[in-house]
């Protein structure tokens, strides 16, 4: 709850803010400058350039070693001396100070450079706004901010630079709209916005730009149709329209609309149609990239006649091969080819030998997800120069080609889900550069070739559903940079898990499941001190739980069922805090389950079917005998009735008061009667006298316990005195929640004010009864369904959406907006329905109006409220609570819910947090951070053994889900006027969800699978 840790900030982010303002409050400043930009052109001269400057350097803070800007003083008379500056004819024209990792924003004088041409301020760590009044900048030619952190709209005055060429401003945080005023700089050539969170669609007019040569607007939330003007700009040199939501079809003529086209990428938004053949008539164009669309049909004639060609990416569509798969004949003419991908279409046929006449610098080939099937041919060698190999799930059957042993730079290899046999050749420990190799869901026989230990590269290895025999390979566990993922199961290997499995200190992933393995789990398991997934289940396995796995303190995962395992359960185990499931049924452990740590909650946790093994009740009455146990508990009982009699006569003598609560429950507006607010004595009853085993959870704030009030189940929080300021959170929550009436918002039935038995202050408040817990529950795992099933993708966006609406709700639908400041996934509880209900109001802030129509909280104070890892930013720097607060928590709370990764897990450091590590992956290998139960449900949707795979299953569940985590990342977006508002991201979410049931419809009545707009 509210602390004073600034949650996702890092220590260095808030030494740097503190930094800059000693900076700007120490430094000697220089003279003041004449006021931002004036008309009068006499007023502009030399000496106002070096004002201007020295006013941008005094908002600038450099982390490098010999700072350029030291250059910039007072005493040096001419700013053309400076570095990074250029001067005409005693005129500052260009700055260049790109690249020096600046923090800081851009003063606004910067618009007294009124003979600036160029200005470069890319790749460095500016924030801010663009200020407006760059428009006095009037002959700039090139506005260079790539790679910054600015945000806000892109203003209008840009368009008054009627001589730019050159606008980039990718890689920021700017929102908003394009502005359509920006079809007004009939100069521009380059316009490049990619990477930032602008919506809407592009202006209608872009036509205007008669010379523009590049586009890029890739990685926004664009949406809608591309105007056919835009095909008609026929100045287009490279267009980039990927990452976004458009739809439409392409028009037929492009390829003769758009003559000077070299570059085109419309990968990751929904395009249906065909590819218009006239795009093969641009024989000079060198990338074509249209992958994860909806375009259907066959390729186009003129393939082969693309010369130039360098990237040609159609994979994830519908389409099919004119003759098989031609298209890798109609290929080798491209001599320039480096890319290629024509992944999980619907081509079908058999590998040509023609495969290895494809160009000698193709580097990357993603033949994948299509009915391939036939051998690979050897010819494959021939392919020198690539370094990724994905054929994986088609139907090839026969051997792994040795040849494939010629690839001396390969370092990714895919061949998972086909019919591979044999053994694997020993020609692949050839291949010293591989990374990643994954040959799982094939019919291999015999040993993993010795050969594999020239792989000392290798940090992923996926043999896992094979006919492996033999031991596992000692070569493999000693691969020294081994530290991803060890999939060796549902194999047939047997003997002894070697000792040396403890030289992998950095993996995090091992697997050896369902084999036939025996003896003991080496105590050397507890070096593995990176592991967080560890399953040896189903082997058959003896001796001891080697307690050095207590050591292991990032584990998440541990299943050691259905071996033969025998000994108590190592007490240390207790210690693993990460540990969200642990499986050791069907052995034969003995003893009493520990009950401290983490085995206070046995929710996620599997013993059965260990005859000897006891909880401590059960293993109590053992040893003592029945007789003596019920005398106990007998006498337990009575002394617990007495006590409970004691308290209720001394209540009753003492003359009951009235408190203030009372207050808060009087008739409402509606005329409805409230509850009458309820006695400690009355309490003491419904939870008998607040025992231990109704208590069903607690916190900083107190503890909840399950009671029954006049008959109905009910959640009783009593508040922890203790702690600073219980009576105000009392009321906080109270008047909070005093009128609100929305289904996801958890309903306060009564409350209690008074003095408890020891005459101390009392407050407790009673809601209605969720009988699933908290969603912080299920993201972890501690509750699963009655079938063992965790969270769906469809059930975490109905949550997320019934959270969404429960805060606009608290925003805008209340006659005083309330801020919940402290919105994190345990205050969401669950009912019986499983309809989310966001909880806990006691740091909630209503908000009223200034004179400027901005909310402001009611409180004076500027501690920091919230919990760590969901408070936004701004709080940590005094600012007071806000809509747009709530916003950056719920956005935390959406990445966390999709990932199931919390922001304050151990994995995430100072220059790591949860909200980059997603970035990182967002949004081409968005699979990479979803949790492992939903990449699983991804599995499911396209392995269909019978009937082959439906790629528009997997495309639309990815889609959908690509599209929920970037709504995460624009919510908690850095700035708060860059972040998404709740009613947008409840639309976006409520547009997911509708899409997701088209897609269900659509699967269930059979048909091809199509989403259009």
């Amino acid at each position: 709850m509210g602390s004073s840790s600034f949650g996702n900030y890092s220590a260095i982010n808030i030494i740097q803010f503190f930094t800059i303002l000693l900076v700007l409050v120490t430094s000697q400043p220089p003279p003041p400058p004449p006021p931002p930009f004036s008309s009068s052109p006499p007023a502009l001269s030399i000496t106002t350039d070096k004002e201007a400057l020295l006013s941008l350097k005094s908002q600038f803070l450099v982390e490098i070693p010999n700072n350029p800007l030291s250059t910039w003083d007072q005493q040096n008379l001419s700013p053309c001396n400076w570095s990074g500056v250029s001067c005409t004819e005693q005129r500052v024209t260009g700055l260049d100070l790109s690249g020096l990792r600046m923090a800081g924003s851009i003063s606004p004088y910067l618009g007294n450079l009124s003979s600036l041409r160029s200005l470069h301020l890319q790749n460095n760590q500016l924030t801010g706004k663009i200020p407006l009044t760059i428009s006095g900048c009037r002959d700039l030619m090139t506005l260079e901010l790539m790679q910054n952190r600015i945000w806000g709209r892109i203003p209008h005055e840009i368009s008054q630079l009627m001589q730019l060429q050159i606008l980039n401003l990718a890689g920021n945080q700017l929102s908003g709209e394009i502005p359509s005023s920006l079809t007004n700089i009939s100069s521009l050539v380059d316009l490049n916005l990619r990477t930032n969170n602008l919506g809407g669609s592009i202006p209608s007019d872009l036509w205007r730009l008669s010379n523009l040569k590049l586009l890029d607007l890739t990685i926004n939330n664009l949406s809608g149709r591309v105007p056919l003007s835009l095909y008609n700009m026929s100045a287009l040199v490279y267009v980039a329209l990927a990452s976004n939501n458009f739809w439409g079809e392409l028009p037929p003529d492009i390829g003769i609309t758009l003559p000077n086209l070299l570059g085109l990428n419309f990968c990751f938004n929904r395009f249906t149609g065909t590819i218009p053949s006239s795009l093969h008539n641009l024989t000079n164009i060198q990338t074509i990239q249209m992958a994860r669309n909806f375009f259907h049909g066959s390729i186009p004639p003129g393939l082969g006649n693309l010369r130039n060609l360098e990237i040609y990416n159609i994979g994830f569509n519908r389409i099919v091969g004119n003759s098989g798969l031609d298209i890798l004949e109609l290929l080798t003419n491209s001599t320039r080819l480096d890319f290629l991908a024509f992944d999980f279409n619907l081509f079908k046929g058999e590998i040509p030998n023609s495969i290895g006449n494809l160009s000698k610098v193709l580097t990357k080939l993603y033949m994948g997800g299509n009915d391939i099937h036939g051998t690979i041919p050897s010819s494959i060698g021939e392919l020198r120069a690539l370094d990724l190999l994905n054929m994986s799930y088609c139907s090839i059957s026969g051997e792994i080609p040795a040849e494939i042993g010629l690839l001396n730079e390969l370092r990714v290899l895919g061949l998972a889900g086909n019919k591979l046999s044999g053994k694997i050749p020993n020609s692949l420990g050839n291949l010293q550069h591989l990374i990643k190799i994954d040959l799982s869901r094939n019919k291999f026989v015999g040993s993993v070739p010795n050969t594999f230990t020239n792989l000392q590269n290798l940090i992923s290895i996926d043999l896992s559903d094979n006919m492996l025999n033999g031991s596992i390979p000692i070569e493999i566990l000693n691969l020294p940079k081994l530290s991803v993922f060890l999939n060796l199961s549902r194999n047939q290997l047997t003997g002894s898990i070697p000792v040396e499995i403890g030289s992998l200190e950095n993996i995090v992933v091992i697997n050896i499941c369902d084999n036939m393995l025996s003896g003991c789990i080496p105590s050397s398991i507890g070096r593995c001190k990176s592991l967080e997934h560890l399953s040896f289940a189903r082997n058959m396995l003896s001796g001891p739980i080697p307690d050095t796995l207590g050591s292991v303190r990032g584990l998440e995962t541990l299943d050691l069922s259905a071996n033969q395992l025998s000994g108590n359960i190592p007490l240390n185990l207790q210690n693993l805090q990460l540990l969200q499931f642990l499986n050791l049924s069907f052995n034969n452990l003995e003893g009493e389950i520990p009950g401290g740590g983490i085995f206070k909650d046995r929710s996620k946790f599997h013993f059965d079917n260990n005859k000897r093994l006891c909880s401590s009740l059960s293993c109590e009455i053992p040893r003592r005998g029945r007789k003596s146990a019920f005398i106990y508990i007998l006498i337990s009982v009575a002394a617990l009735v007495s006590i409970c009699f004691a308290i209720g006569l001394i209540w009753n003598v003492r003359k009951a008061k009235k408190t203030m609560i009372e207050d808060l429950f009087d008739d409402d507006q509606s005329g409805e009667r409230k509850p009458q607010i309820i006695s400690y004595k009355e309490l003491c009853f419904a939870t008998d006298n607040f025992g231990e085993e109704n208590l069903i959870g607690h916190g900083s704030f107190g503890f909840v316990y399950r009671g029954v009030v006049q008959g109905v189940t009910m959640a009783v929080k009593v508040l922890n005195t203790a702690v600073a300021k219980p009576r105000k959170t009392f009321l906080a929550e109270c008047g909070a929640l005093r009128y609100l009436r929305h289904r996801n918002l958890v309903k306060l039935v009564t409350a209690c004010s008074s003095l408890n038995s020891k005459n101390e202050e009392f407050f407790a408040l009673v809601f209605e009864f969720m009988s699933n817990g908290s969603l912080d529950d299920w993201i972890t795992g501690k509750r699963k369904h009655a079938n063992g099933i965790g969270m769906t993708a469809s059930d975490r966006l109905k949550y997320a959406i019934g959270i969404a609406s429960a805060i606009d709700y608290l925003h805008n639908e209340t006659e005083v907006p309330i801020v919940h400041c402290d919105l994190k996934p345990s205050n969401v509880l669950l009912d019986s329905d499983m309809t989310p209900k966001v909880a806990d109001f006691g740091l909630a802030k209503l908000l009223l109006d200034d004179t400027d129509n901005h909310r402001f909280s009611i409180s004076c104070t500027h501690t920091l409220r919230g919990s760590i890892g969901y408070i936004p930013p701004e709080y940590g720097y005094g600012e007071r609570p806000s809509t747009a607060g709530d916003v950056y928590s719920y956005g935390i709370l959406l990445l966390e819910l999709f990932t199931g990764k919390s922001p304050t897990c151990e994995i995430f450091t100072e220059d790591l947090t949860l909200k980059s590590w997603v970035e990182k992956q967002f949004p081409t290998d968005v699979e990479k951070v979803l949790e492992l139960d939903l990449v699983e449900e991804m599995n499911d949707y396209w392995e269909d053994e019978e009937e082959g795979r439906d790629c528009g299953k997997l495309e639309s569940w990815r889609e959908c889900l690509t599209a929920v985590v970037g709504i995460g990342l624009s919510c908690a977006a850095e700035s708060a006027d860059a972040r998404m508002s709740i009613i947008d991201a409840l639309r976006k979410l409520k547009n997911v969800e509708e899409i997701l049931d088209k897609h269900r419809r659509l699967v269930d009545d059979g048909e091809t699978i199509y989403i259009d707009s």
